[in-house]
């Protein structure tokens, strides 16, 4: 069965018509709201989501997730941040003390759009991520709970920048919060970064019913530092791990995040060449 395929939007363009225009082009039916509008989806204005929503919908593109910044802040009194890493942002420079209202929002954009995956994170990444599991079991506990009152799944992501980043690393959360509502955006490419061979070992640590969602990318690695390329051409196993998906009854999304800057530095080529590689991936 082949799987439906996605996209970050403004990994094809900042611009949402543009980004919308080139991912229906490619096949995707599936849109993932992140900057819209030069903001983070979290800032949008009612009338600025309703905008976004009607652009989406026009293409015939259904909003799957809000990849929202939450949890991607530092955790206060928690050990110092561990600066190998690299930060992204996109358009985000909320703290800590602006969770609760962020998360609130998060939830409100998710009804609005009819999304079911609300994205998240775990902390920026400290030179001791174990000592912070405590808390961020603690918060993930708490946004779980809250997303079965609103009928939607907490996607944390394994990202190479925050605490969890692994297979590994994310495995003791999955044991520590048994809750329907709370799920794993698994990407292989973060994994990679942090240091784990994705496919097949960082992913048999996940246990497949946990993964709600699988972002697509591609990069070779030096010293935790990437290089993005084309998906497909890098060292993510990406035809081993979609097979795999299939064998474990794998049955969501799977979603590009190109990163790579495209030829010639066009992004936008760049990923209408991923999402043709994902699309002959994904069938």
């Amino acid at each position: 069965m082949p799987y439906p395929i996605a996209a970050i939007t403004d990994e094809f363009s900042p611009d949402l018509q543009t980004a919308v225009d080139s991912m229906a082009a490619t096949g995707m039916t599936g849109a993932e709201l992140r900057m819209v509008f030069g903001k983070n989806v979290l800032d949008l204005t009612d009338e600025e989501l309703d905008r976004a929503i009607a652009i989406v919908r026009a293409r015939g593109l259904r909003i799957i997730s809000i990849a929202s910044p939450l949890l991607k802040c530092v955790l206060p009194d928690a050990p110092e941040v561990d600066a190998r890493f690299q930060k992204d942002m996109f358009a985000s420079r909320h703290t800590f003390a602006d969770q609760p209202r962020l998360a609130a929002r998060a939830f409100e954009i998710a009804h609005r759009t009819g999304a079911s995956i609300i994205r998240v994170f775990s902390y920026w990444r400290t030179v001791r991520p174990e000592a912070c599991l405590a808390r961020i079991v603690e918060a993930l506990r708490h946004l779980a709970e809250q997303a079965a009152g609103h009928g939607v799944t907490i996607g944390l992501e394994n990202e190479h920048a925050c605490n969890l980043s692994t297979g590994a690393e994310t495995a003791p959360l999955l044991e520590a919060i048994d809750h329907p509502n709370l799920k794993v955006v698994w990407d292989p490419a973060n994994a990679l970064v942090a240091g784990e061979t994705p496919y097949p070992d960082g992913y048999a640590k996940v246990p497949p019913s946990r993964i709600v969602h699988v972002h697509a990318k591609d990069c070779t690695v030096e010293g935790h530092t990437p290089s993005w390329c084309e998906l497909g051409k890098g060292s993510v196993d990406w035809v081993g791990q979609v097979e795999a998906l299939g064998r474990d009854g794998y049955a969501g999304w799977i979603s590009l995040e190109t990163h790579w800057g495209g030829p010639g530095g066009d992004k936008l080529e760049g990923s209408r060449i991923c999402g043709r590689n994902l699309k002959m991936l994904a069938e």
